[in-house]
């Protein structure tokens, strides 16, 4: 018989969105009203299915929804996105999603998805013309000279540098124009694709878990908690510490078997095919490093300085990254002295490459639009938070780690989930009597820790670019992902009783 093969990530995404339109023809449909700042008005608005109020734009106003969060949150910008007013749910009519809903979401989701999907092909581009004019083969060859006898610290910087940006920023969609670049360097070290993932994706992944004065989690959580993003910020630094070191050594301990040992790899059966299609396999490792050379692997590297640079101090978004990688690739392009056609046909190449990730991230956001056109978001977020009403409080927080996993599913925006759901499930530590910051920290963990597996998340889109299967991940990151979940229990459980 044939050996049955783990399906793609299209596919393991095609038959989540299946399952997710069956669920809107099982699960109640419901809606909570939700509140929104008009920066035009200077006013609020309250919004249901019957139509939409204005309310002053007063704490009296949010104190009357029983929304317990300063009113400036919302008239400096801070809080966006349209929250959630709790003890306002109701059962809507049904909106059950069919086969024309499931066939049309992935359109829809590439729509919606546009500005991330633009950012992976220019840089697909970007790539095609560093592979062209030869810079990319000459720096790997330099730096494996550089690192020999000490590849390790490649693991530790990587994993560290994302890592730090993650918890600052929210490094995360912006990793994936990584992992063509470093996946061969981690491959001239010595090491396997697998490493060079894990260092970029756990980096982020640990990151945003211990998210400390990330804007798209710890602090827009905050305000809509109603507390300050300092308060229980130590408790995350210490979190990160932890489990970023720990992260490290798990993936140091893995690369050690490796290099010892290639046959001990997850993706040894790949190993001559990932070499060829990141080019280590027919790099020549005495490649001289030339002046040219040199001076395009400042812009390119530069580009991504800068991009870091947009997003953590002046706020870019998806149009200045995207434009910051263009402009990058023209450069190069003059730079190496190559012609238009040979420039356009390399670019068009490169993010033809990555047409198959553009798809993927287009699939899995159109499984969010079958779950709002079916209305069955804010009916999961209220039974959830009806399931810890009068519960032991050690037991609360780790049901809320939970909860917010599961949720994450469904809702695998952050920012997103923070609005939506903190109205709701902040006031429930009140009634247990421990601080909201818990609900915050339960709602990074357990988002952060199941975002390590998540395929609605970023790790299919970032496991296509590599060419590694979903099931060969799991196997490598699982026993991690318990580490972690059992850390996190513990200190949780711990914090509630300090």
């Amino acid at each position: 018989m044939k050996k049955l093969k783990f399906p793609t990530a299209q596919t393991i995404l095609f038959i989540i969105a299946g399952l997710v339109a069956l669920l809107t023809w099982l699960v109640p449909a419901g809606k909570y009203d939700s509140l929104t700042f008009n920066k035009a008005t200077k006013q609020l608005v309250r919004s249901n299915q019957e139509g939409t109020i204005d309310l002053p734009a007063t704490q009296k106003t949010l104190d009357d929804l029983n929304i317990k969060i300063p009113i400036v949150n919302f008239t400096n910008g801070g809080i966006y996105k349209p929250i959630g007013i709790p003890k306002t749910y109701k059962i809507q009519e049904s909106r059950p999603q069919g086969l024309k809903a499931f066939f049309q979401s992935p359109i829809k989701g590439i729509i919606a998805a546009a500005d991330v999907i633009f950012l992976v092909l220019i840089i697909g581009g970007l790539i095609g013309i560093m592979n062209l004019s030869g810079a990319f083969d000459a720096g790997i060859a330099a730096l494996a000279r550089t690192l020999k006898g000490r590849e390790y610290l490649l693991i530790i910087l990587v994993t560290t540098l994302i890592a730090l940006g993650g918890t600052t920023f929210g490094l995360a969609e912006e990793t994936m124009s990584f992992f063509p670049i470093l996946i061969p360097v981690f491959l001239a070290a010595g090491y396997d694709a697998i490493v060079g993932v894990a260092s970029i994706f756990i980096g982020s992944a640990v990151g945003t878990m211990c998210s400390t004065s990330n804007p798209f989690s710890s602090i827009i959580a905050s305000d809509a908690a109603g507390i300050t993003w300092a308060t229980g910020l130590n408790g995350r630094i210490g979190m990160l510490v932890v489990c970023t070191l720990i992260c490290i050594l798990y993936i140091l301990h893995y690369a050690k078997k490796v290099k010892a040992d290639p046959s001990k790899s997850i993706v040894y059966d790949q190993k001559e095919q990932l070499e060829t299609l990141f080019g280590t396999k027919t790099t020549d490792k005495n490649l001289e490093l030339t002046g040219r050379l040199k001076l395009i692997l400042f812009v390119f590297a530069a580009s991504f300085l800068i991009m870091i640079i947009g997003v953590s101090k002046f706020h870019w978004w998806f149009v200045e990254m995207t434009t910051t990688f263009l402009i990058g690739a023209i450069i190069i392009g003059f730079i190496a002295k190559l012609e238009e056609n040979a420039f356009m046909e390399a670019f068009a190449k490169g993010a033809g490459d990555l047409l198959g990730v553009a798809f993927i991230i287009g699939i899995a956001r159109g499984i969010t639009i079958i779950m709002d056109d079916g209305l069955i978001s804010d009916t999961m977020l209220y039974y959830a938070s009806g399931i810890t009403e009068g519960m032991n409080k050690g037991i609360f927080a780790n049901v809320m780690l939970f909860l917010y996993a599961g949720l994450s599913f469904f809702i695998p925006s952050s920012s997103g989930l923070a609005v939506l759901s903190m109205p709701i499930m902040a006031p429930l530590a009140d009634t247990v009597e421990i601080g909201r910051n818990v609900i915050v920290n339960a709602y990074q963990y357990g988002m952060g820790l199941f975002y390590f597996i998540s395929p609605t998340g970023l790790i299919l889109a970032s496991l296509a670019i590599v060419r590694i299967g979903y099931d060969k991940w799991l196997k490598f990151v699982l026993p991690l992902f318990f580490i972690l979940l059992a850390v996190t229990m513990v200190v949780l459980t711990v914090s509630v009783y300090l």
